[in-house]
């Protein structure tokens, strides 16, 4: 018995990865590419076929994350909670508030209150190092739904330690000029923002995407993985995007940097129209034919789009499609257990391109969990 319903199951799953795939192919189910950016919007990010929808895919994604233990509860190489839970951590967060999941949200509250207490602090690290002090965006975020706030200040103490010392063009001496700074160090900022409405949090943020803008954009729109890494990384470019978008988010519309950054942000978002393959996906290497789709950039990278059309930074009529042809890639990669397939492993910068295609493709790895589940937020957010 329990072998034939595994077969049923089985067959149900290969149909509805089926299905979704044919929903892809034949007219993107349902969304109509109108000039009215209303109905775009309507039909792009709604009517989702049977198994995707951002409320439903989104759930199981959170699920999925509070049932994990941390690394360094596993790992006996792991000493610290590391970026890539944060992220999802994060983006767990944001889901549970915006489904009304109370319970999930309570329980994800009450894993950080361990770190409260002095004996736990080994887990946390002081390094000031980018990889580390963005933990500080999962207190902020807690302070944002809870209203505590003392877990306010120990968010706060991760933004402030980050500025203690500064670059001679003012942005933080952990800058090193790899494009996942852009989003590390913008998020930890906006987040402190948005916990404090103090500006200096912002322009922080500003003037340090700028310089990054200046080092690493190329004239195609894309970003170089360093300035000494000439390669179109696909993850490393879903860090700048979901950095922009998140300080876009928050940004004045007078301030003196967002011009430079939506104009960074734009021309971004045009030159991956351009790279988006038939299934959906970005590759690995994006501009390369022969690398292969990889699910944690397009999680990103679809972040980054659907906030873009519903905040009206984006022609609706022409990203629209291109974001729920995304999405519905992105379900295809999801296994019955909520976890993301085709995930490129941690990457340092390469210098040669058969570094970045050798790369491992991981199952449940963070780094496509905590992307899809901002994309799933993105979405479900109004």
């Amino acid at each position: 018995m329990w072998r034939r319903n595994r077969i049923s199951f089985n067959v149900a799953n290969h149909y509805l990865r089926a299905s979704l795939l044919l929903a892809i192919l034949l007219g993107l189910t349902g969304c109509v590419a109108t000039p009215k950016q209303g109905v775009v919007v309507s039909t792009c990010f709604t009517n989702w076929p049977s198994g995707a929808s951002p409320a439903e895919v989104g759930r199981r994604l959170a699920e999925n994350f509070e049932a994990r233990k941390f690394e360094f509860q596993t790992n006996p190489k792991r000493k610290f909670v590391i970026y890539p839970e944060v992220c999802a951590w994060y983006g767990t967060l944001e889901v549970s508030q915006l489904t009304g999941d109370r319970p999930l949200q309570g329980q994800l509250v009450h894993r950080f209150h361990p770190h409260l207490v002095p004996e736990n602090a080994e887990h946390v690290s002081a390094n000031a190092h980018v990889d580390f002090s963005v933990l500080g965006v999962v207190p902020l975020e807690i302070y944002l739904e809870t209203k505590d706030k003392k877990i306010r200040a120990q968010g706060l103490v991760f933004a402030d330690a980050a500025w203690t010392n500064t670059t001679p063009d003012g942005i933080t001496a952990e800058a090193r000029y790899w494009v996942d700074d852009m989003y590390m160090i913008t998020a930890l900022q906006v987040q402190a923002f948005r916990a404090t409405r103090d500006p200096k949090y912002l322009d922080h943020a500003a003037r340090t995407m700028a310089a990054y803008l200046d080092r690493l954009q190329q004239t195609n729109g894309l970003f170089f993985h360093g300035t000494n890494a000439p390669f179109y990384w696909s993850r490393g470019n879903g860090w700048a995007a979901a950095g922009m978008t998140e300080l876009l988010r928050e940004l004045p519309e007078n301030h003196p940097q967002r011009a430079r950054i939506m104009a960074g942000y734009q021309t971004m978002m045009a030159a991956l129209l351009k790279y988006q393959g038939d299934d959906g996906l970005w590759r690995e290497l994006i501009d390369d034919p022969d690398a292969w789709p990889e699910t944690s950039s397009t999680g990103m990278f679809d972040y980054a789009l659907v906030t873009g059309v519903k905040n009206g930074w984006l022609d609706a009529a022409t990203y629209g499609p291109a974001a729920r042809k995304a999405w519905l890639g992105l379900v295809q990669h999801l296994d019955a257990n909520a976890n993301v397939d085709s995930v490129c492993e941690g990457t340092n910068k390469g210098d040669n391109r058969e570094y970045y295609l050798k790369r491992a493709r991981k199952t449940g790895d963070l780094h496509g969990q905590a992307a899809m589940l901002w994309a799933a937020a993105a979405l479900l957010r109004p």
